[in-house]
Formats: structure tokens, sequence, C-alpha cells
């Protein structure tokens, strides 16, 4: 049986911290920043927890 894979593409995008739990980037700070408040950008920047509900499926594309 050949060994499974980890997503590459989730490895780049997440991150495990040592307790297990995942963070990643929060969306919507790619384009369009002119329009968006000043409030709403600085609220999205750093890295924060993910939801309960796509955890399961991320730590099993990551193999874990």
């Amino acid at each position: 049986m050949p060994k499974m894979k980890s997503h590459t593409g989730m490895g780049k995008r997440v991150k495990v911290t040592g307790r297990g739990k995942i963070v990643a980037q929060q969306a919507g700070l790619r384009h369009n920043l002119e329009k968006k408040p000043s409030t709403q950008t600085r609220r999205l920047t750093g890295t924060v927890e993910l939801a309960k509900a796509d955890v399961k499926r991320i730590k099993k594309l990551l193999g874990r």
C-alpha cells in the first residue's frame, strides 16, 4: 500500500500550532483594498484559528 501524500497546497496555506490548532490568514486582503475601510483591513491582519467545521477536513489533507 503506498504512503498517503499530504496536500502541499494546504500545507502552504495553514500552520499547525504546538497544541494542534490550525491557524491561517483571514480572507479579503488581496485586492480592492482602496474601497474597503481602513478599520476592516486592520481587523483582517494577522492569523486566526480556523472554524471547527473545517478542521477535520484540513487535518485529513495534511495527513494528521
